[in-house]
């Protein structure tokens, strides 16, 4: 089976409410990949605010051409990885490769006959999944709400953003999601890289009273070392990955203690082939796999994984929730947890109707 044509288009999908920081839509660049055999793998990247026209040149002036004439097949990510490294060895670059190696995952799975998560090696029926949104900015009774919603849809545990410049208002706010999910509920909490150390350890320490499950990036995802100082100073588990990019940062990051649950995103990292890579490297290290963002296709790999932990339900933001699907993509949250039935490939089938990037 060998790649006759490629084809890539971006499109902006309008958020319901704007995320914090004036986030007010997701791009996509869609990608097809067409076949010898008749069959087309479909791909795609992800760039929240920015990014997508940068991630389309590349695919169309770069990837395209690499692609053409040769094998359809997942196993030449590295061969493309290698194509692109004038253009850098990640960020933008994976993103783009991204979109390709989900579209020939999705073929090789179609040759096969199979969904992608039984091509892949399903492991369990269900994942649990968490309520999230990205709600910093939102009032605290849109707040309450907000959680009333996830629980009222069957969700038992639940993530919220904190990093208030004043952190009485986080306190305000955790002790009132606490007392809505009860003693039982698994409640996390999210600063997007918003403390410094001492920031952090006040807050964890002022926090800790509500038992949080886990902070996610508490410090700037780049700085090791501060996450190696804050480890010190609390007992919280440490949630981290969504802006890690390679095996080798994830590695680096587990292996000096500072990351108990690793947070691939899917496109972030290059793709379904290096997603794997990440997993395993985590799983021998004793670090479960909670998938960021994208469900559809995230929780479809979450369900193969040895060691999965949670996947992410983002509040009114999947691709399903912003109409970008032409139909259902088998994927389900219902009760807190995820399932699949997608039928041949991953299942995810982009509306031909969206709005084009402006």
């Amino acid at each position: 089976m060998r790649v006759t044509a490629m084809r890539a288009r971006a499109h902006r999908l309008p958020l319901h409410r704007a995320w914090d920081g004036g986030v007010d839509r997701n791009d996509i660049v869609v990608v097809e990949v067409d076949t010898d055999t008749g069959l087309t793998g479909t791909g795609f990247s992800w760039t929240p605010l920015i990014g997508a026209r940068s991630v389309r040149a590349l695919l169309e002036d770069d990837l395209r051409p690499a692609l053409l004439g040769g094998p359809a097949h997942p196993s030449r990510w590295d061969e493309l990885r290698r194509h692109l490294r004038e253009a850098g060895t990640s960020g933008i670059t994976l993103m783009a490769l991204a979109a390709v190696d989900i579209a020939l995952w999705d073929l090789t799975a179609k040759a096969a006959g199979l969904p992608l998560v039984e091509h892949l090696g399903r492991r369990r029926t269900t994942v649990p999944a968490y309520g999230s949104g990205v709600n910093l900015d939102y009032p605290l009774t849109d707040l309450q709400d907000q959680v009333r919603r996830w629980l009222a849809a069957g969700h038992r545990a639940v993530k919220i953003k904190v990093g208030s410049p004043d952190p009485a208002r986080d306190a305000e706010r955790v002790r009132a999601v606490r007392t809505l999910l009860g003693a039982d509920g698994l409640l996390m909490v999210d600063a997007n890289q918003r403390w410094d150390v001492p920031a952090a350890a006040r807050a964890l320490t002022a926090l800790a009273e509500h038992r949080p499950h886990f902070i996610e990036e508490p410090l700037p995802a780049d700085d090791l070392r501060s996450h190696v100082r804050l480890r010190s100073r609390t007992p919280v588990p440490f949630a981290l990955g969504e802006n890690l990019r390679t095996v080798e940062e994830f590695e680096r990051y587990i292996d000096a203690g500072v990351c108990d649950i690793a947070q691939p995103n899917v496109v972030r990292v290059g793709g379904i082939t290096p997603f794997l890579r990440i997993a395993e490297a985590a799983d021998r290290r004793g670090v479960p796999v909670a998938p960021h963002l994208l469900p559809e296709l995230s929780g479809q790999l979450a369900l193969c994984l040895s060691r999965p932990a949670m996947v992410e339900d983002i509040d009114r933001a999947s691709f399903a929730d912003l109409g970008a699907l032409a139909a259902p993509s088998g994927v389900r949250v219902e009760r807190g947890a995820l399932s699949a039935d997608t039928g041949l490939g991953h299942g995810v089938v982009f509306a031909d109707t969206l709005n084009p990037l402006p």
